[in-house]
């Protein structure tokens, strides 16, 4: 699975960089976050609440930081096993670049899943992923430069309405539920693993998004 994308934010790219390993800036920009925390210069671990659907559900994650290059960009990567929900590794490459008005962040991620989380319609786990990197961008947008975030690329795809891909409306009767819906096992801290598609982006997601799947 590969996506890509880009984001202009009003603010400049010494700024931006300095946000995006700031704990505290990411802790406000990710959807439903109760805490971000950074345990080394090349790690951070987060927990979140997160909604599909009427599923509530509370994630752990822990991703890590690689080719780091200030103020240019770095490499977010994990791996895991999600045990029912099955396995996803991947990474993703970041890239801060100044532009008019501001900064162009690009990433270009690359993810493999297997079990169940293979099971979700791509469709799905695209819109997914572009609504919550783009509520994710619009908060750090307002931290860093004070206004919205534009997208640099394609337009952020229509939301596939969960019924379409197969998606129950109800829980399944599993313990606990991933933000694609897809059961996870539980965590004995937060309840279950966080994927960091959910950090990428939640941490760049963090974004950064890859890793929406990867649990630790």
């Amino acid at each position: 699975m590969e996506m890509s994308g880009e984001y202009r934010i009003p603010a400049p790219r010494e700024e931006v960089w300095a946000a995006l390993n700031d704990p505290e800036v990411l802790q406000k920009s990710i959807p439903g976050a109760e805490s971000v925390n950074k345990i080394a210069d090349d790690e951070f671990e987060a927990v979140a609440k997160a909604k599909v659907g009427p599923v509530s559900a509370r994630f752990k994650g822990k991703v890590k930081l690689t080719d780091i290059d200030p103020p240019n960009g770095y490499t977010i990567s994990g791996e895991g096993n999600g045990g029912a929900a099955g396995f996803a590794k991947g990474s993703a490459r970041v890239t801060l670049t100044e532009a008019e008005g501001g900064t162009l962040l690009a990433y270009t991620v690359n993810a493999q899943v297997g079990g169940k989380l293979a099971q979700i319609g791509q469709r799905f786990i695209d819109s997914t992923a572009s609504r919550m990197s783009q509520e994710f961008f619009d908060n750090f947008s307002q931290l860093t430069g004070g206004s919205r975030v534009e997208a640099a690329g394609a337009e952020t795809p229509e939301i596939v309405d969960e019924m379409e891909h197969g998606i129950p409306t109800k829980s399944p009767d599993y313990d606990s539920i991933s933000p694609t819906g897809v059961p996870l096992v539980p965590d004995e801290e937060a309840g279950m693993s966080l994927s960091p598609w959910v950090w990428a982006p939640l941490l760049i997601i963090a974004l950064i998004l890859l890793v929406w799947f990867i649990g630790f």
